[in-house]
């Protein structure tokens, strides 16, 4: 077994390499993606520029169970600066009072209208109009799961673009305008996403942002430098590639034809979010349209996150396990003779690091330590490792910092930078190694049920 371990030792650091030189690479693109977008954003009022051209949009807002959330979303997107909007909630079966205090807040009656079922769902009970603002309306439906609400939204909505923005966050006024830039400019954009940024501990009133602060909590100030380091590297990278496999579920626009042509969002999925924007590339590539999914960094929504390990783990074991469904469902992307970025480059990536990852991430810490521990394992080998692991996580994390703060400056205060950088410096000891432990699991638990899924149909195959 020892003579194994240069190998092993090899591998590992190989490919500590790999994920780090790409990390690196996107930093790289994502610096010139900032520079260009704020070079453009120097134009005097540039979001109001675009408002005579900005087009008719539907937000869809699906919602479960949010009667302590709902209202304040509301408000928030009966503030935006947007010329013509509507605002379609589909109450997903809530067993609480979700619809009731929309029904008392917004007097909803119920309207006669004619709901086209061109993606199936589940079925529809009612759908009510606000007398209050004509913008309103909410579709309650029998309970199906996130996509399926979204579905609903889809079947109902009146114009040729949806927004879909969970049912606990706010948007900023002018992140609706914001985020509609790249579909003006350019003709062949499908879908396009904005940044999402941690809400806890932040000052809103009546749905209006007011003000970024910090909560108190370590695992939300780990979040918040998570979310910095992912929407202004990880998606700013991928963009000049259209290479996005992901626009998160809590704020993202779409063309709504394209959408419906490809089947709506799948209900047989925890990940539907990226599992829809994983199979246009794929269906599009096959149709060999022009097409582009993008992501601009300036339209923020603002998000609950976790604030307990419970919760968290259960959020990071779903989202793994909707990766990795995404990908299964549309393996015919990887490689595909499209020649795209998203097939040849993101594709591949995002299997190898971010699904086998975990599994090699978790295997190189237990081999280096204990190996260096036991004397198997050079002080080289360890201090490469450490640097490799450890070290490029702070410089990634310390420069999605540093480059937030040279652009958008949301952390006004001087401690709040102080306390962000040292978050940067403190979640590459655990916090990150207790995500990978995380997603270890997520992909076990997926490989298991599958494994009982196939026993199942043998079984049934047999008895009949």
């Amino acid at each position: 077994m020892i003579e194994y371990l240069p190998v092993v030792e090899s591998f590992i650091l190989l490919y500590f390499i790999g994920l780090n030189g790409v990390y690196l690479a996107l930093n790289i693109l994502s610096l010139g993606g900032i520079a260009r977008y704020m070079q453009s954003r120097d134009v005097a009022g540039l979001p109001h520029l675009f408002s005579g051209f900005a087009p008719p949009v539907t937000i869809i807002v699906p919602a479960y169970n949010e009667e302590d959330h709902i209202l304040n979303t509301l408000r928030s997107l009966f503030q935006l600066n947007y010329p013509e909007c509507e605002i379609v909630v589909v109450n997903d079966g809530s067993n609480d009072r979700t619809l009731d205090v929309m029904k008392k807040e917004y007097s909803l009656a119920p309207f006669p209208e004619a709901y086209r079922n061109r993606i199936r769902t589940k079925p529809v009970r009612a759908v009510y109009h606000s007398t209050v603002d004509q913008r309103l309306r909410v579709v309650d439906k029998e309970n199906g799961g996130r996509g399926d609400a979204v579905n609903a939204g889809i079947n109902i909505a009146r114009y040729p673009w949806f927004c879909r923005v969970d049912a606990d966050s706010i948007l900023q006024k002018d992140s609706l305008l914001l985020i509609v830039q790249p579909l003006i400019e350019d003709p062949t954009v499908v879908a396009c996403g904005g940044t999402v940024r941690v809400a806890n501990g932040c000052k809103s009133k009546d749905g209006l942002f007011v003000e970024a602060d910090l909560s108190r909590n370590p695992l939300v100030l780990f979040q918040i430098v998570e979310y910095l380091r992912a929407f202004l590297y990880g998606r700013m990278g991928w963009s000049p590639m259209n290479a996005h496999l992901i626009i998160s579920g809590a704020f993202g626009i779409y063309r709504k034809e394209t959408v419906v042509a490809v089947g709506g969002y799948r209900s047989d999925t925890v990940g539907e979010d990226m599992e829809l924007i994983v199979r246009l590339h794929r269906m599009l590539s096959d149709q060999r349209k022009r097409y582009r999914i993008t992501f601009v960094p300036e339209p923020i929504c603002w998000a609950e996150v976790p604030d307990n390990l419970k919760q968290l783990k259960k959020q990071r074991i779903r989202w793994q396990i909707g990766l990795v469904e995404s990908l299964m469902m549309n393996r015919g992307l990887l490689f595909h003779d499209s020649g795209t970025f998203a097939g040849w480059l993101a594709f591949p990536f995002v299997l190898f690091f971010e699904w086998f990852g975990p599994f090699v991430e978790t295997l190189g810490y237990i081999i280096i330590i204990a190996g260096f521990m036991l004397g198997f394992i050079s002080i080289q080998a360890f201090i490469t490792f450490l640097i490799l692991a450890v070290g490029f996580g702070v410089l990634l994390s310390t420069s999605a910092l540093l480059l937030e703060e040279m652009s958008f400056h949301l952390y006004k205060k001087p401690w709040h930078v102080i306390v962000l950088f040292m978050t940067a410096l403190v979640e590459n000891f655990g916090y990150r190694q207790l995500n990978t432990v995380w997603r270890v699991i997520a992909v076990y638990y997926y490989l298991r049920d599958k494994v009982r899924e196939k026993l199942a149909n043998r079984k049934q195959q047999i008895r009949s």
